[in-house]
């Protein structure tokens, strides 16, 4: 069984494809909606399946291990099984949550020690531990413990902290490959190009992630407050580089817009809280542009939430119903906007994928770009 197939490439880099997991199959290029806790937030499983159209979700390790604990994991049979979820999975390796808790963690080389932000408690996460914790959690892609540098971050920084994520990445092959899987499924590990916004760090680490011969790669250490444009170059700099046969995974990528372009660039795959977080806030992107929910000129407005939307929510209540809801401070307020913001992602790559196949999908991307970004 072949792990990741491309259809089709575009006259650029951008490409359609298919990665299949023991837990069915993906189409890309895929947006994964972030189920932090075993849960996208406010919206139920089945939602995510049969209107959202999701076809892989994310898991965070950090979070898990905390609550409800791998005791309790292992029990359910793994996260699948926990939160009755039978499309796949992929799990980040804890390294992003541990590494933003600056002023509540002590780095050596052996890992990280950080402090519980729900107890106190101390704990410590080495790249043996971020791997057997994965394999706890079962989750069909995991991915390699690595260090997360902020931005800014000075150039020597970000030289010793991508040389410790190479180290730490020989340490998560070797646990890997000496220990097997848990639940009877495959589960495939994914590397990270890091290296902040240095170009010569960047292609350093991308060139270290390709030997390392990982069924399939991501770009780390983006997205953390850099310029767009920073975003963009170091992306394309390093898709140049990553095997062109195997899916690249953007991590923490980000608008629709920055969707857009970064499939451009070679992407296949991509997460973000932003679609759930700006939901529970009243903002909606669309495929007219964003909108804020809580704007007065929505008071009287009793079209269909979003005409063009593919969810039943877009069609069974209007503008004016859901700002009523979030000015009352209504829990069904950011549930109904959830549902739409991730339909509306899901719905964005597959028209993405769409026009890839057909041929012509930069002239329809540098139409389409301007239009969602501008404020309704």
């Amino acid at each position: 069984m072949k792990f990741f197939n491309i259809e089709k490439t575009s006259e650029g880099k951008a490409r359609a494809g298919e990665i299949t997991t023991d837990h069915g199959k993906i189409q890309t290029p895929i947006f994964m909606p972030v189920g932090t806790v075993a849960s996208v937030k406010t919206v139920h499983q089945r939602e995510l399946k049969e209107d959202i159209k999701a076809q892989i979700i994310l898991g965070n390790t950090y979070h898990l291990y905390l609550r409800p604990g791998m005791e309790t994991m292992q029990d359910a049979g793994g996260l699948h099984k926990f939160m009755n979820w039978n499309l796949p999975i992929l799990t980040d390796s804890g390294g992003f949550q541990v590494f933003s808790l600056a002023s509540n963690r002590k780095m050596t080389e052996e890992g990280a020690r950080f402090k519980s932000h729900i107890d106190g408690s101390y704990h410590m996460f080495s790249p043996e531990r971020s791997m057997e914790i994965q394999r706890q959690i079962g989750a069909d892609i995991f991915m390699a413990f690595d260090e997360c540098t902020p931005y800014p971050c000075d150039y020597n920084q970000a030289k010793s902290s991508m040389e410790l994520t190479h180290r730490w990445l020989k340490r998560c092959i070797e646990w890997t490959n000496d220990n097997p899987e848990l639940y009877g499924h495959k589960q495939r590990l994914f590397p990270i190009v890091q290296g902040s916004t240095y170009s010569d760090l960047r292609k350093i680490s991308a060139e270290v992630i390709s030997e390392a011969g990982a069924e399939g790669n991501a770009i780390g250490g983006l997205s953390v407050g850099e310029p767009e444009e920073e975003m963009y170059r170091i992306t394309d700099e390093v898709t140049d580089i990553l095997p062109k046969e195997k899916p690249r995974y953007l991590m923490g990528v980000g608008t629709p817009w920055n969707i857009l372009e970064s499939i451009g660039l070679g992407i296949d795959m991509m997460d973000c809280v932003m679609p759930t977080r700006n939901a529970r806030n009243a903002m909606l992107f669309t495929w007219q542009g964003v909108m804020n929910l809580k704007n007065e000129k929505w008071k009287r407005d009793f079209s269909p939430l979003d005409e063009f939307g593919t969810s039943f929510v877009d069609r069974e209540y209007s503008k004016a119903y859901l700002r009523h809801l979030f000015v009352s401070k209504e829990y069904l307020a950011k549930q109904i906007a959830s549902i739409h913001n991730l339909a509306f992602y899901l719905d964005l790559v597959k028209v993405a994928r769409e026009h890839i196949m057909a041929g012509d999908f930069y002239e329809w991307k540098n139409s389409v770009v301007p239009v969602l970004r501008q404020r309704l």
